[in-house]
């Protein structure tokens, strides 16, 4: 049975825009996503990001949009519960999925996951839209777990999105073309910001807003990995949005719904969850 959130966990959420839920998800759903990362740190699909190939330390890797192609990850994203847990903590009558990610620093790896806000990356609008980020790993803030500035989500920005692991020929130049405004140099002047994270337990899970200002440290463990697996939630507020700077995978050529609309396309965006 999937964990229920508390009215404490779900308060908090709304107050803060994150939330760590412990013990969210059970151990038969992480190691079948633990294989699915084997497996595509040594071939990625085509939406792979891959800062360092083929090396143990010092690699920030990332794959996304598996859930049609691989069984583990469609069976996650349909049963581990994690779709239950956005829409009890968005407030939501149901959820539809968006994508999965695949989170991956080796020992060692310097490259921080840069401050920045998912929802100018993705071609959606609403304030029903989340992410169930669940550690696969135990994890520290020394280790790569994230951080938030806690309460961004209700400040009404809209920030220009960020490059993860930049270089040349970078597989997301896309997301050059975004528009919003330039994230703070938060990193500079940290104490200005009330910036929360947690030590993580595998099967922890972190549930946060697209809306909230989040990012990691690199990964400083001489020894351990960190790795984790991100879903994409859509509440019953969401609309289809696309813009420029938008991810490219889903488009407005792939979808059965018109510009403003609720994502009602299963196909693409299918339903999980229905509140009881």
């Amino acid at each position: 049975m999937a964990r229920n959130l508390s009215d404490k966990e779900i308060t908090a959420f709304r107050r803060d825009g994150v939330v760590h839920v412990t013990n969210a998800i059970e151990e038969q759903w992480m190691q079948k996503v633990d294989a699915v990362i084997e497996q595509q740190l040594e071939q990625p699909s085509k939406w792979g990001n891959d800062g360092n190939p083929g090396q143990a330390k010092d690699r920030m890797f990332t794959d996304r949009y598996l859930w049609k192609s691989n069984q583990h990850i469609r069976d996650f994203v349909m049963q581990a519960g994690c779709g239950r847990l956005a829409g009890q903590a968005m407030g939501s009558n149901s959820t539809r999925f968006y994508f999965d990610h695949l989170l991956v620093k080796e020992p060692e790896t310097s490259a921080p996951t840069p401050w920045h806000q998912d929802v100018p990356y993705w071609p959606f609008n609403g304030q029903q839209i989340c992410s169930v980020w669940v550690a696969l790993s135990d994890t520290t803030i020394q280790g790569s777990a994230m951080e938030f500035v806690r309460g961004s989500h209700l400040d009404g920005k809209y920030y220009m999105p960020e490059l993860f692991a930049a270089r040349e020929d970078h597989p997301s130049s896309w997301q050059l073309e975004g528009e919003g405004e330039r994230v703070p140099d938060i990193e500079a002047d940290r104490d200005q910001y009330d910036i929360v994270g947690w030590d993580v337990k595998r099967g922890d899970a972190v549930i946060f807003s697209a809306w909230i200002l989040h990012g990691a440290p690199g990964n400083s463990s001489l020894t351990s990995r960190r790795s984790a697996i991100s879903t994409r939630w859509l509440g019953d507020d969401s609309v289809w949005y696309p813009h420029t700077g938008a991810d490219p995978t889903v488009t407005d050529d792939d979808v059965s719904i018109a510009a403003g609309e609720y994502p009602a396309d299963d196909d693409n965006f299918p339903h999980v969850w229905n509140k009881e």
